[in-house]
């Protein structure tokens, strides 16, 4: 398959087969510069990421020597990798190199972990990975590690309890799983900001698709990088076999959250138009949900 046509056409069938840092993106202005997402595919983690950041800068054009970065995975269910359920961490294990290589002072990772979070960061094996990179698990399922914060341009969730390691760190890397979501239709970067706030009941209770959109209001990542190696068509997010879950090796990379978030609804097979929360990230200004103003790169690893 030509590479112009992959992931935005055929290529996305292949789901269905058994097998404060430099500026984090704003939409862009009518007319002016289309937002460029990496789309790579046919390698193993590690390698997808290397392609990809490498066709945005490389890590130096995201951390600057001496800053503190956190990185978000997810990793909110006490599954074992090879179900799909949290992100590869091969590839969270990576982007912690890249950065401590970079010359970053520290690189934290967390998750409020939906599932005993001792058991989720042991078993999704992101803890063993983070470890051997050499950066730091922070806890996040205790209320003092979160500070309250507004934001009045939000639609409905205008305060917060958002993670420390969040609002202190220089550099924010979000780093989701795609998914199925049985009540948000589609799981990737947007919807990884349930993990940073505390009270998720309050976001399911007022408007759960305009809740996520508004957490992303509270910090804007630098880089987000969308594992899709294995995704979760149906069943989502936590699955219940083997069976719900596909290998496509693939993985996207933006600075623009909604754009990211546009293709992996595309690799899902889900049309993003049904994705609630996509239309209210683009009015908040976080990115585009236009297919026309994506500038596109696709690479093999």
């Amino acid at each position: 398959m030509k590479r112009r046509t992959f992931l935005m056409s055929g290529a996305a069938l292949a789901v269905a087969a058994p097998t404060a840092t430099l500026a984090a993106a704003e939409a862009p202005a009518p007319g002016g510069p289309k937002s460029k997402v990496v789309a790579v595919r046919n390698g193993e983690p590690e390698a997808l990421f290397r392609k990809g950041i490498a066709a945005l800068g490389g890590i130096a054009a995201f951390v600057r020597p001496g800053q503190k970065v956190v990185v978000k995975p997810n990793i909110g269910w006490d599954r074992a990798p090879e179900y799909g359920a949290n992100t590869n961490p091969a590839l969270v294990g990576e982007i912690v190199r890249q950065c401590l290589a970079a010359g970053a002072a520290q690189v934290e990772v967390f998750d409020h972990t939906c599932n005993n979070w001792e058991r989720c960061y042991r078993n999704s094996g992101v803890a063993e990975a983070v470890a051997r990179a050499g950066g730091k698990m922070v806890e996040a399922h205790d209320r003092d590690a979160y500070r309250e914060v507004s934001r009045p341009a939000a639609g409905s969730m205008k305060t917060a309890l958002i993670h420390r390691a969040i609002l202190d760190a220089d550099v924010f890397i979000n780093v989701p799983i795609l998914k199925h979501h049985g009540g948000a239709r589609v799981t990737a970067a947007l919807k990884n900001f349930m993990g940073l706030v505390w009270d998720r009941q309050y976001m399911h209770a007022h408007d759960l698709d305009q809740c996520i959109a508004d957490a992303a209001l509270y910090r804007k990542p630098d880089l987000n990088v969308i594992d899709a190696y294995r995704i979760m068509p149906t069943n989502g997010p936590r699955g219940v076999t083997l069976n719900d879950v596909r290998t496509v090796k693939y993985q996207i990379l933006s600075t623009d959250i909604v754009a990211a978030d546009v293709l992996a609804c595309k690799l899902l097979r889900t049309p993003p138009e049904t994705v609630r929360y996509l239309a209210h990230a683009a009015k908040l200004g976080l990115g585009t949900d236009d297919e026309s103003r994506l500038d596109i790169v696709r690479l093999e690893a």
